[in-house]
């Protein structure tokens, strides 16, 4: 048996890079390996470039904007070659960081060539520390997945349920607790809940702080010190990661704290974790009859049962948030933590931050599919509302406890009443009605009592949608 591992092009170990990569593949441009590396050239190329600018080492001319252009050139055209060089680099180097130095230091003998320039050379990378670059670049990273990929597709799935919510609002439906029969509501007032609450992780995520630092070794700017001791590095140091659209970190150790990553990853972690009380909601809605999935979209629901229609978008996109899930709160866990000035395990596990991102992607993408294909049936919904006529029970004696209050005699022990009526049977239109009118209520309050359904009894469930943005 031949070996797959040997096969060209390669084949993908994981599901995101193989099976689902047309669903994350956005992400690619973003929290991949190549991205790192491009966001590290970025970062080491606007350094340089702000380091001129800004004087911060006498007698160092500043760049021409011919020069500035070709060097912002370097990472705007960063591709396959540009890979494969740095790659090239890494393996004789050993070290990432120092390979994108190099990288850029032979592309500046190019753009400032004269033998006068030489110099410019010893600015990539200036005073800097890996992490100085990497906090930077990982920021820049996952500001740009985050903004650009992310929370655009996010959006996009909350509105559409939004828009189910409203469109819903008064289709009446007989609401469960604890899986029972209770007081009924609307869809509408039901997927308005779900959304709401995804709008307001949505609004943290859009919050987001991204930090960033560049301080030294040990952040104490000692070698910036020592190089050009008149320097305020202080405010350099400001204005450059401010300048690069992140908030500065003025006080750290080796390592930027990561703590913004973690407050980031726990709000999409409790997004993914609302979304899946909507995959599971859904799903029982479904399985109830109260949506049919539409057919002929060329699905096979089941490979033995023609007659089905299976909610696998649905169940998939459980799987991936759970999945989605393990790996953001490992991250969030792990990244407050560093052993003195710092240790490597930061660095394995910012590795995977696409792989959080991307389980997360895919099960929205499920789940927008998912809403597509439902169209509701309140058919169905009105059957199991007139099937259970006891859930009256509550309003009835919620009347006869306000009658009660205010001195109406007769409407003693209305619960226990309720109770013996309801309780462990169901109960027809014709009965509730008797016994409405058996209970000497004011005739007001009878005849509305009377009056009222299951269908009906949905107090301000309609008109609470519009709390939704």
């Amino acid at each position: 048996m031949g070996s797959l591992a040997d096969l060209t092009p390669p084949i993908a170990l994981g599901a995101l890079d193989g099976r689902y990569r047309g669903a994350v593949a956005d992400l690619v441009d973003h929290l991949s390996e190549p991205a790192l590396n491009r966001a590290r050239t970025h970062v080491e190329v606007e350094w340089l470039i702000h380091l001129t600018d800004e004087q911060a080492v006498p007698g160092v001319r500043r760049l021409t904007g011919d020069e500035k252009a070709a060097l912002r050139a370097v990472v705007t055209g960063f591709g396959a070659d540009e890979i494969a060089e740095m790659a090239a680099t890494e393996r004789v180097t050993q070290h990432d960081v120092k390979a994108v130095e190099y990288f850029l230091k032979e592309r500046l003998t190019h753009i400032a060539p004269a033998e006068a320039d030489r110099g410019l050379a010893e600015l990539i990378h200036f005073c800097c520390t890996s992490e100085d670059i990497n906090n930077l670049s990982y920021a820049l990273m996952v500001k740009g997945a985050v903004q650009e990929v992310w929370l655009p597709r996010a959006s996009a799935l909350v509105e559409k349920l939004a828009t189910m919510a409203s469109d819903l609002r008064e289709v009446p439906l007989l609401a469960h607790t604890h899986g029972q029969p209770a007081t009924p509501t609307t869809m509408g007032k039901e997927l308005a809940v779900l959304a709401f609450r995804l709008q307001r992780q949505l609004r943290r995520i859009e919050e987001a702080d991204f930090l960033g630092k560049l301080n030294g070794a040990t952040g104490t700017y000692g070698a910036h010190l020592a190089a050009v001791p008149g320097a305020d590095w202080q405010a350099i140091s400001e204005s450059f990661v401010e300048g690069l659209g992140l908030t500065w970190n003025p006080l750290t150790t080796q390592i930027e704290s990561h703590d913004w990553q973690a407050e980031l990853y726990a709000d999409i972690a409790r997004f993914n974790r609302v979304l899946h009380n909507m995959c599971t909601d859904v799903w029982a809605y479904i399985s109830m009859g109260y949506f049919a999935q539409v057919r002929g979209q060329g699905t096979v629901g089941s490979s033995t049962m023609p007659h089905k229609v299976n909610p696998i978008r649905f169940e998939n996109a459980e799987a991936n948030l759970e999945v989605s899930n393990a790996l953001f709160d490992v991250l969030a866990a792990t990244l407050v933590q560093s052993r003195l000035q710092r240790d490597l395990t930061d660095s394995s596990m910012q590795r995977n931050i696409g792989v959080a991102f991307g389980h997360s992607l895919l099960a929205i993408d499920n789940v927008t599919r998912g809403l597509d294909g439902l169209d509701a049936v309140p058919e169905a919904m009105a059957r199991d509302l007139d099937a259970n006529w006891e859930v009256l029970g509550e309003p009835i004696q919620s009347a006869m406890r306000a009658l009660g209050a205010q001195g109406v005699p007769g409407m003693e022990e209305p619960y226990e009443r309720l109770k013996e009526l309801t309780r462990g049977r169901r109960i027809g239109q014709a009965e509730l009605v008797e016994f409405v009118r058996g209970l000497g209520l004011p005739s007001e309050v009878e005849e509305r009592l009377a009056a009222m359904t299951p269908a009906t009894y949905v107090g301000l469930a309609p008109s609470l949608v519009d709390h939704l943005d």
